[in-house]
């Protein structure tokens, strides 16, 4: 200001009101101070409540593991003398990521040469062109690879392996490629380890070499010494390829793996507030396993009749306003949370309050990782009792890295050595026992060890698994329930060889879901649609035979819907037959007025049940289909499709022997000729199973 007069102004238009001729300088002076110490405060405390809010209203999202950016690196390779040395992945519940992720630890440890990536096959490449110009990049890579369901990959695996199978009519293209693969599967479904057995035929068949045989892991057993015993191969094969000529050197103690831990952050409960935005709808175009929508819960109902001692519930999700579609025979993956004692429980073998407010985290406060191995962390701040409930796994039984966790965080040197022992090579028989065949859960072997109380940074890094989204078969039709998503799901209750009552997660959560209908306060749950290939022939014509006993009948109650609404149409259909089984038809006998509705209504052919307790012997869908045996191989040597969804380890099998001698004896062919029908049909996508 030039002047006084020029001051006094200024401040008389700040404050809007007029001061007079006979103010002095100084009193300006003081005036204008004070005012810009206030506006000064009034900013300081804006920025706090802004920093505040932004605590609270931002809490820790869910980042996807890391991609491989096109080409990072590559260029570098040569002249920094490093080989590239790629992990891939293809998991389900996060068993095969994690093994990708340990061999990637020790090849580091072990080789200085190698320069190692751990990728998710999902992450590789976004679309399918890219494919083949980044596998030629490739020069050493493993595959840690696991089969579900009948024989099919896994999600986050399914492109690439349509892609890479597909691609087999191609010349030998790979030459510079060397690789190993391990399989993860369980001996007791029909197709053990199918998606690493076809990735290692291909792969040699396309060119690359072979570095060590394929690895069968068998869940049904130990995996994890599978995999170790594979993994041990591989040294002295790598030594080959990533040791310089003049290093002779051998490690001078044995590699040990390190013990997984996040960097936890305790959060004030009175200063910030508990994350919300788990689950919930985001805006996404599209949902998935990775990005599931909230919903709520609309109608649930049993439907075992009073005098069943068991249960299975009829659910409806409401996804009406989500932008969720699904097709007739695809999956829902539902998140649900542990039961309210079983979280008391953990809460109380880890000795902290369930009302704890912390954060996880992969980093150190100074921003560098915390390493590789480490599991994407949830969502936060959060309590305790959210964390145990939403994202541990506490019921299944621990893995023998599990064991080595806890032996670490165990003060009873006995009950440490014990743990060490059930983890070692010696301790196969015994944690085979004590552990898989006695089916002992997380928190019964944590009972057991009341030393080993592993800080919260490793039990839910390397103790307790994140809990898995459960997968259903939709029991609807969207032209028939457009705005709901229907699941038909059999309670899993029952005693444990130590006599531990088992109450299946998501089951248990359905049969205590509070819905709609009953109360505005009802329950909700994360979900997602999981596409299947499980569909009706184009033409409606075609003559279809379906086989679903218990649940399994879920999805064709979609197909009937589905036919249902097609005959409203004025289409003509084709014969459709199902096999359903139960045990007595005045207790599970599940959806019975509808199908008879079905069959009345010219929707359904022929409705054959077996109710498997109410005659001197038990009768099984398989015994319906060879009494009905002509006409089944009518139908289906007219073109039909065939249909069979339930239990994989049982009925599925016992259907797929049926079939079998079921054309052996139509045709009257030899069981190698049958055999071969039988394959025809799967190639031909007429013979198709949605079994678990």
């Amino acid at each position: 200001m030039s002047s006084s007069s020029d001051l006094v102004r200024f401040v008389e238009s700040v404050l809007g009101v007029s001061l007079g001729d006979s103010v002095s300088d100084s009193v300006i002076v003081i005036a204008t101070t004070s005012l810009a110490v206030i506006v000064g405060l009034l900013v300081l405390v804006w920025r706090k409540s802004a920093a505040g809010r932004s605590r609270e209203d931002k809490p820790i999202p869910v980042p996807k593991p890391l991609s491989l950016k096109d080409d990072e690196g590559d260029e570098d390779f040569a002249a920094s003398g490093k080989k590239k040395v790629t992990v891939f992945f293809g998991t389900q519940t996060g068993t095969a990521e994690g093994f990708a992720k340990a061999l990637a630890e020790e090849i580091k440890a072990r080789y200085e040469k190698a320069a190692v990536k751990v990728v998710d096959l999902d992450d590789y490449a976004a679309d399918d062109e890219q494919y083949e110009e980044k596998l030629k990049k490739e020069t050493l890579a493993f595959f840690m690879v696991a089969t579900y369901g009948d024989g099919e990959p896994t999600d986050n695996a399914a492109r690439f392996y349509k892609w890479f199978i597909e691609g087999n009519e191609r010349a030998p293209w790979l030459q510079q490629v060397t690789y190993g693969v391990f399989g993860l599967g369980n001996r007791q479904y029909e197709h053990f380890n199918k998606v690493g057995k076809v990735l290692d035929e291909e792969l040699s068949k396309q060119g690359a070499k072979c570095l060590v045989p394929i690895g069968l892991g068998d869940d049904d057993q130990c995996i994890e010494d599978d995999f170790a015993a594979w993994r041990e191969l591989l040294w002295p094969e790598l030594d080959q390829l990533l040791k310089d000529e003049d290093d002779t050197t051998t490690p001078s103690t044995p590699y040990k793996a390190a013990i997984p831990e996040y960097r936890v952050v305790i959060h004030d409960l009175s200063m910030t507030a508990e994350a919300n935005v788990a689950h919930m709808a985001n805006g996404n175009a599209s949902y998935d396993i990775h990005h599931p929508c909230r919903v709520n819960v609309a109608v649930q109902r049993e439907l075992h009749k009073p005098e069943s001692d068991r249960s299975c519930i009829h659910l409806e999700f409401d996804i009406s306003g989500t932008g969720i579609i699904y097709e007739t025979g695809d999956h829902v993956g539902v998140y649900t949370e542990n039961c309210i004692e079983t979280v008391e429980e953990a809460a109380k073998l880890l000795g902290q309050p369930l009302d704890m407010l912390f954060s996880v985290h992969t980093d150190n406060v100074d921003g560098t990782s915390l390493g590789s191995s480490l599991p994407p962390p949830f969502p936060g701040p959060c309590t305790l009792h959210t964390a145990l409930a939403r994202y541990a796994d506490l019921l299944n039984p621990p893995k023998k890295a599990v064991l080595v966790a806890l032996a670490a965080h165990a003060t009873e040197p006995s009950e440490a050595e014990r743990l060490k022992f059930l983890s070692s090579p010696q301790g196969k028989d015994e944690y085979s026992q004590w552990i898989v065949a006695s089916q002992r859960s997380l928190l019964e072997v944590m009972a057991e060890f009341p030393s080993a109380k592993p800080p919260l940074g490793v039990f839910f890094a390397a103790v307790a698994p994140h809990l898995q989204p459960r997968y259903y078969s939709i029991s609807s039709c969207p032209r028939f329930a457009l705005h709901r998503v229907h699941v038909t799901c059999a309670l899993v209750y029952g005693p444990t060889p130590t006599g531990r009552i088992h109450k299946g997660v998501c089951s248990t959560w359905f049969k205590n879901a509070v819905p709609m209908e009953k109360n505005r306060h009802c329950s909700s749950a994360p979900i997602f649609i999981r596409q299947s290939n499980f569909k009706l022939p184009a033409d409606p014509q075609i003559p279809i035979v379906m086989v679903g006993p218990g649940t399994g009948l879920a999805p064709f109650r979609g197909f009937l819907q589905e036919r249902m609404a097609l005959k409203e149409d004025g289409v003509q259909l084709g014969p459709a037959l199902l096999f359903f089984g139960c045990r007595n038809r005045r207790m599970d006998f599940i959806y019975d007025d509808e199908l008879h509705n079905f069959v009345e209504q010219g929707v359904l052919s022929e409705l054959i049940v077996a109710f498997s307790r109410e005659g001197p012997q038990k009768e099984y869908v398989q015994h319906k289909m060879m009494d009905e045996a002509a006409n089944v191989w009518s139908l289906i040597s007219r073109g039909g499709y065939l249909y069979v969804c339930g239990d994989a380890k049982g009925m599925a099998r016992d259907v797929h022997r049926t079939l079998h001698v079921l054309i052996e004896q139509q045709e009257n062919v030899e069981s190698s000729k049958a055999e071969g029908m039988v394959k025809q049909l799967q190639i031909d996508g007429r013979y198709l199973r949605d079994v678990w």
